[in-house]
């Protein structure tokens, strides 16, 4: 769990490097070693950006690579700016934007037997998954349970964001599961 203080940095510099994005094209620039122990160390995020609680743009990092501070910083310029969903965030958008940041916790790899497996083990509003097979792969955070709530219903979309069809099934198919930190 990150500090209170921490999460409430998280949250103030997604903004700054959006507004920094608007102004400059890039995202803020920081210099890590500024940055509190606990933000210094390599995590892995999302930001996700609403207006009116509506999805304005969403790009997080799946494993943790680089600092938790700068990987927060690139998301947040990417979610406002390079999410393919949307075009680039407007000047006049920025006052209403409304910011969470997921952090998640390493994925695990699920074993199962079958689908019906699969679905007997997920954990509505628990679990984010990542789901691979075919040369194709996609998540979803756990928030997205709260727009498809059915274990059925959360899979097979996530299959089609991966670019596979909503029936696919296959022997190769691999699936890991991850819980998040939301911070808003």
């Amino acid at each position: 769990m990150l500090e209170e203080k921490n999460k409430t940095l998280l949250l103030k510099l997604a903004a700054a490097s959006v507004k920094y994005g608007l102004d400059h094209h890039q995202p803020l620039p920081i210099n890590v070693d500024e940055y509190p122990d606990e933000l210094r160390q390599n995590g892995a995020g999302f930001v996700t950006l609403q207006i009116d609680n509506e999805l304005r743009g969403c790009i997080g990092t799946l494993e943790a690579y680089q600092p938790l501070v700068a990987d927060v910083v690139q998301n947040a310029y990417a979610a406002a700016f390079r999410d393919p969903r949307f075009p680039a965030l407007r000047a006049d958008e920025y006052a209403q934007l409304h910011y969470h940041i997921s952090v998640l916790n390493p994925p695990q790899p699920m074993e199962f037997a079958s689908e019906a497996d699969l679905l007997a083990q997920l954990r509505p509003h628990i679990d984010g998954l990542i789901l691979s097979d075919a040369g194709r792969r996609g998540t979803f955070l756990p928030s997205v349970w709260e727009s498809l709530p059915q274990p059925r219903d959360f899979l097979t979309h996530l299959k089609l964001k991966a670019g596979l069809s909503a029936g696919h099934w296959s022997d190769t198919i691999h699936v890991q599961r991850y819980t998040v930190e939301d911070i808003e």
